[in-house]
């Protein structure tokens, strides 16, 4: 069976693994259709997450068509589609009492910390992946995994209904951050500094854009907002600027939702968070969203609606890894083929 594995900084081979098989009566096999890439495969494949072992077969976004089922697995069939939620946890530290396993003490991510889905085929729990409506195309479905990371900064945010939102980074995630603060009924502005990915943030239902290059964030904001401040910012571009940005622009009683892995640390002081009593918390991939994305899916009310602009075969997976480094300001999301 072919996989696409990560070696190590810059080295990305394709390599012959052991087929995929049913080991565990409630593990199911699936022919994988439709795998995204996103910034944590380039950063691994890159060499610079700090989170990922390799070698590594990358690949955390997943459709795709089960094929065959345990004896114990009894909410999926053959035939069926599904997407693939890729969180393992413990249940029991004190993250997953809390009812927060994606920041088990335990965890395993699908594609980071074990094997992906950049491969024919995968087995994997079933509880691990979701049913989709077989009318929803692969490239639809694709998506569910990224959206969770939007509805998940949304809840940490805590957004709602008549909330001003700065967004800062209109990339994949930052639109897809866009989209559910949206559906909640929020106001949002967003960042960038890539013109045409403004104009599809515009597109997407952005209320307001800046430039970041060419305008003052912090004039525009108080212009936004009548001096008040943005109730919540979404930190999705995640350097110690765009944090230290956040604190300034937010509102009193604010909530700031910090999305990145950056080590490097932010000047952030003391005063204006005690004097405003903002909340900062992270955000980091999803809990209990998969059941929410989906519905949404099946309803029509989510979709690629030209978020995706690359599509590759398996075959020249070194090609879209290549063309999203070199090319990134035409790239919204790249997702790979299989099996079709």
């Amino acid at each position: 069976m072919k996989a696409i594995q990560v070696k190590g900084a810059h080295n990305l081979v394709e390599v012959e693994v052991e087929k995929a098989e049913l080991k565990s009566p409630t593990d199911v096999l699936v022919k994988v259709k439709r795998v995204g890439i996103c910034g944590t495969d380039m950063h691994i494949y890159h060499g610079t997450n700090p989170l990922a072992t390799l070698p590594r077969v990358v690949g955390h976004e997943v459709a795709g068509e089960v094929v065959a089922v345990g004896k114990e697995v009894d909410k999926l069939k053959k035939g069926d589609h599904v997407v693939i939620e890729p969180i393992s946890y413990c249940g029991s530290c004190y993250a997953c009492r809390k009812g927060r396993p994606n920041v088990c003490s335990n965890l395993s991510v699908f594609g980071v910390h074990e094997d992906g889905g950049l491969r024919e085929y995968i087995v994997l729990s079933e509880k691990q992946l979701h049913l989709v409506n077989k009318s929803l195309s692969w490239d639809d479905i694709v998506l569910a995994e990224p959206y969770t990371i939007g509805a998940q900064a949304t809840w940490r945010g805590n957004v709602e209904k008549g909330d001003s939102v700065l967004i800062q980074g209109a990339g994949p995630i930052g639109i897809c951050i866009l989209k559910l603060a949206k559906m909640k009924g929020a106001s949002v502005m967003m960042t960038d500094l890539n013109e045409e990915r403004l104009q599809f943030a515009k597109e997407s239902g952005a209320d307001a854009v800046v430039h970041a290059g060419r305008e003052d964030v912090r004039t525009r904001v108080k212009e936004w907002t009548n001096r008040e401040g943005v109730n919540i910012v979404i930190d999705a571009v995640c350097l110690p600027s765009t944090f230290e940005l956040s604190v300034d622009v937010v509102s009193q009683a604010g909530n700031i939702v910090v999305l990145g892995f950056d080590e490097r640390p932010a000047s952030i002081p003391q005063l204006p968070i005690t004097k405003k009593e903002v909340t900062i918390t992270g955000s980091r991939l999803q809990t209990n969203q998969f059941s929410t994305i989906v519905q949404y899916l099946n309803e029509g009310k989510l979709s690629h609606n030209g978020l995706i602009t690359h599509k590759f075969p398996f075959s020249r997976v070194q090609e879209a890894f290549d063309f999203i480094e070199n090319h990134p300001e035409q790239v919204r999301k790249a997702v790979i083929t299989l099996n079709d």
